[in-house]
């Protein structure tokens, strides 16, 4: 049982070593022996396959890796081994609400079950994509504005005042302190300036998490990042990012982009470790709540039919085993003006909606550019509420959502992706409004998922 954080800590300092290389091999190794004991395999027609079974078969392999491998300690090169009463200590104390921002804005998220008749939270925004500071407060306010909106969250700021920002530099420190500033003013000018956020996206090293943890700025209503690596991994920053919310009261965001086709395999093997991630950040990242954020090795993007069954079967695994609130994130190929970003949009809702989900995005054009726009969250949140409200079952969600992959399945293997335009050729930035080439593609997108069974 943990009395202390610093129990943890020391077991990074002290654990058995061992070399990353060696440590990668024993994952390969400790996964393919776990994906043939349970007999892990997905039906590619089946994105949000209602299998009571493979979840629980999911779950049990992801346990029995965390208790067998424990967490890899990067920065010094040890192993941080996990009792199963503490395993067993996590999965209880997540099995809470969770309250995030203030007063009249302010917003509970519960653990979620399958084909759940309460919608998920909406969290907007496209956390760490690389943004121009020129542009940064626009884009934020295009999904703050939006009515179905619960919490907020933002790119990374690339730039401060011209000057390029570096990482672990003077510039990483104001850029923190400036992202929220620019938050504070988008709260106020929309008229909630308690809403909640996941922010200090800019702090790329624990500098800027620390320089942001001010009530005027991060404040204990708010939540950050704690970053695990892949596979099973976490370095001493994210530690240290760990230790700073317990004095302060942010709530931290586990996050571990497990690699669809990487050291884990396809998609099941990549599912055990996503759930052994989950478990290990109860203890070692300290998680209030999760980010589900798998990245395929060759699509990246969470549409992909990979991804998307992925983050559907962890979902069911935890409503089912060890309930958590569970945040996925929808980060499509495509990027704004374009109407493979709406497909991929509401094909990634979806899946996550019915299998007990929240939803986070949107990372437009794999989160690599500024390519993203308030009027494509409108989408996520309205396909996640009329799927909701007209109880919608899995299956009927999965004829949906093989017939959007045919719409946009194409785009995965696009060299150069499809990025869209930006922001700035998407909206009005002075009006904050979206231009009319891009609300008629909404229109025309939305009127194509209203024939497909969507019932707005």
């Amino acid at each position: 049982m943990i009395h202390n954080y610093l129990d943890i800590t020391e077991r990074a300092r002290t654990g058995a070593p061992l070399s990353k290389e060696d440590w990668d091999f024993r994952i390969i190794e400790k996964v393919q022996a776990l994906v043939d004991k349970y007999e892990l395999t997905w039906d590619k027609q089946k994105i949000t396959d209602n299998n009571p079974d493979l979840a629980d078969r999911i779950f049990k392999a992801g346990k029995e890796l965390i208790l067998d491998t424990g967490v890899y300690a990067l920065s010094r090169g040890r192993i941080i081994e996990l009792s199963e009463e503490e395993i067993e200590e996590g999965i209880h104390k997540m099995n809470r609400p969770l309250v995030m921002g203030e007063g009249k804005d302010s917003c509970t998220l519960f653990p979620r079950d399958i084909q759940d008749t309460e919608p998920p939270t909406i969290w907007a925004g496209n956390p760490g994509v690389p943004t121009p500071e020129k542009i940064f407060k626009a884009s934020v306010k295009s999904w703050a504005q939006e009515p179905l909106v619960d919490l907020i969250t933002c790119g990374s700021l690339v730039d401060v005042d011209g000057v390029n920002v570096e990482s672990g530099e003077v510039s990483e420190l104001i850029a923190s302190r400036r992202e929220l500033s620019y938050l504070r003013q988008v709260r106020e000018e929309v008229g909630r300036p308690g809403m909640g956020m996941l922010a200090a996206e800019s702090s790329v090293t624990e500098i800027g998490d620390l320089a942001a943890t001010h009530p005027d700025l991060l404040r204990p209503c708010d939540s950050h990042l704690v970053a695990m690596f892949n596979e099973l991994m976490i370095d001493q920053g994210n530690m240290i990012r760990a230790a700073n919310s317990q004095f302060y009261g942010m709530a931290n965001a586990s996050l571990a982009t497990v690699m669809v086709g990487g050291l884990a395999g396809d998609a099941p093997g990549a599912a055990v470790v996503q759930v052994a991630s989950f478990l290990a950040a109860n203890i070692v990242c300290l998680a209030d709540y999760h980010l589900c954020h798998p990245i395929h090795i060759r699509y990246v993007a969470t549409s992909a039919p990979g991804c998307m069954w992925l983050q559907s079967i962890v979902c069911q695994a935890f409503a089912r085993n060890a309930p958590a609130v569970i945040v996925c994130d929808v980060y499509p190929k495509s990027g704004a003006l374009t109407k493979e970003l709406l497909y991929e949009v509401a094909a990634n809702s979806l899946a996550i909606t019915l299998s007990g989900g929240h939803l986070e995005g949107v990372g437009s054009a794999d989160g690599s550019r500024p390519n993203g726009t308030g009027l494509e969250v409108r989408l996520m949140a309205e396909v996640a509420h009329a799927a909701v409200r007209q109880e919608m079952t899995m299956e009927e969600g999965n004829k949906i959502i093989l017939s959007l992959l045919k719409k946009y399945e194409h785009v995965l293997e696009m060299e150069g992706g499809n990025p869209g335009q930006s922001i700035e050729e998407a909206y009005d930035l002075v009006t904050v409004k979206p231009v009319p080439q891009w609300t008629a593609l909404y229109e025309e997108v939305k009127a194509e998922l209203r024939e497909a069974g969507i019932n707005f």
